[in-house]
């Protein structure tokens, strides 16, 4: 099931974040993916991404423990909009000025017979507060 295939790999990316494993992360997103780093700040690309995940983790003292809570899927074809309820927590970093709780929008595209994040956007909606 499709759902459950993207699931599995968001809780995998989660996991490269923690172990700070940012060349396996790459793995997950597509070629021109983009990040969505804050409100009016984006990397586009692997290689934006990349540097961007160092810096975040940086940020966050090497302790950033990015989760999921519940989840809904809409699948289009190639396409699976994913709406989910996101965690960041850091122990080293208990007074960041970003939220812990989001509820993200992640975009998930087929490429090759294998399912890649697009678009990776931890704020959802709240992009639309301005």
């Amino acid at each position: 099931m499709v759902s459950e295939t993207i699931r599995d790999l968001i809780r995998q990316a989660d996991e490269a974040i923690r172990e700070e494993r940012f060349d396996d992360l790459m793995e997950f997103y597509t070629e021109d993916a983009v990040l969505v780093l804050r409100p009016g700040k984006e990397a586009h690309g692997k290689a934006e991404i990349k540097e961007a995940f160092i810096a975040i983790a940086r940020y966050f003292n090497n302790s950033l423990v990015p989760a999921q809570g519940n989840m809904v899927m809409l699948e289009a074809g190639d396409t699976v909009l994913v709406l989910s309820q996101t965690f960041v927590e850091a122990e080293k970093k208990p007074d960041s000025e970003y939220p812990g709780e989001r509820r993200a929008t992640y975009v998930y595209r087929k490429v090759d017979g294998k399912w890649l994040c697009a678009i990776d956007n931890s704020y959802g909606t709240s992009l639309l507060d301005g």
